[in-house]
């Protein structure tokens, strides 16, 4: 459980922060937290992010899949989306998550996939739709991200950037 997977990324973006020495699995992960829930990022694009994580190790007390395991999964995805929008000039911080959460979930895992509602040039904004192996929607989740300036200081803490005064 979380062992990142190769991340399918439209060329353009490939190159984009390959030219800047970025490593795109690190930096378009599901970070630790989604790793320790096993959160896999499939496909990666800022018209569309899939991702996967299992029900077993993400329950509540009752068994059933943990709400804020899924309000896990949907800010993951659409952070990535609102990150791939924004391009390497930006940085996706969420500020808004609503999920309602339709059915449970007991075993099993779970796929999201987020969709751009809006994508403007300070604001991106996503519908996270995640559903069971059945394809039955358990959870619907809307994420805004405020898009703000990349600085020096954030190479520091961003995942899959060379640190400071070296190259790849």
């Amino acid at each position: 459980m979380g062992e990142q997977t190769q991340v399918k990324f439209p060329q353009e973006i490939i190159d984009e922060y390959a030219s800047l020495g970025v490593d795109l699995p690190a930096l378009f992960s599901a970070g630790h937290l989604g790793n320790r829930m096993g959160v896999q990022i499939v496909e990666a694009s800022a018209e569309r992010v899939v991702g996967t994580m299992p029900v077993e190790g993400n329950t509540q007390p009752y068994g059933l899949l943990h709400g804020g395991a899924s309000a896990v999964l949907a800010e993951t995805l659409g952070s990535v989306g609102s990150m791939l929008h924004g391009g390497s000039s930006k940085i996706a911080v969420g500020v808004d998550l609503n999920c309602t959460h339709h059915r449970g979930v007991r075993s099993g895992l779970v796929t999201g996939v987020a969709t751009p509602v809006h994508r403007g040039r300070s604001t991106a904004t996503y519908e996270i739709v995640i559903t069971d192996e059945q394809d039955k929607r358990v959870c619907t989740a809307r994420l805004t991200c405020l898009l703000r300036d990349a600085s020096p200081k954030d190479a520091d803490t961003v995942p899959g950037t060379p640190a400071p005064g070296t190259t790849r």
